[in-house]
């Protein structure tokens, strides 16, 4: 595996077509790597993203410093970001005492019936990031539901590695991640 680079670029955007067309050409062409690759990029685009956030909320928010809002104002100000971005409409609300669950049902990776399985990969490695440096500790995000799926909406889940790698394992045995935050 590669570590992704660092880069302190943040003018370059990917549209919705070239991310979709970029999965599909990684499951068509290197269907074997194509996970890691997606979360891999998403995470490396992290740090533009935010960037971009902390400048977004100076002329939103009032600050730049999202330590500075409290969870609820936090929350909407997210939403608002990655809405005006053109990402879709995000919420967030705590699921079992362990995770925030950050629940779209408009999420721009998402082709809605295009999969057997959560799809938004790129987006999981991006929020990770985003929502590490956000709280200031290691954070790992797991899509649980996904539009391309056919659930109606895409849920990340953000959480310690250590709590998402208990639900990860729980969930490969057959509980639900709702029965896994649970204990």
């Amino acid at each position: 595996m590669t570590t992704p680079a660092t880069s302190t670029a943040t003018g370059l955007m990917i549209g919705t077509g070239g991310l979709l067309q970029l999965h599909r050409s990684l499951l068509q062409y290197a269907p074997d790597a194509a996970i890691a690759v997606l979360q891999e990029s998403g995470y490396a685009a992290g740090e533009g993203v935010y960037t971009a956030l902390r400048t977004w909320l100076g002329t939103h928010a009032g600050t730049e410093d999202p330590s500075e809002l409290d969870a609820t104002l936090f929350a909407g100000a997210l939403s608002d970001f990655f809405q005006s971005a053109g990402w879709g409409r995000l919420t967030i609300a705590p699921v079992g005492g362990a995770a925030l669950a950050l629940d779209s049902s408009d999420w721009i990776e998402a082709e809605p019936g295009s999969a057997q399985m959560p799809m938004c990969f790129f987006t999981s490695g991006m929020l990770a990031d985003v929502m590490s440096r956000v709280s200031g500790e290691q954070v790992a995000v797991m899509e649980v539901e996904c539009r391309s799926k056919g659930d109606s909406i895409c849920r990340f889940l953000s959480a310690s590695p250590t709590t998402l790698q208990e639900v990860y394992e729980k969930m490969a045995a057959g509980m639900s991640y709702v029965e896994a935050l649970r204990g």
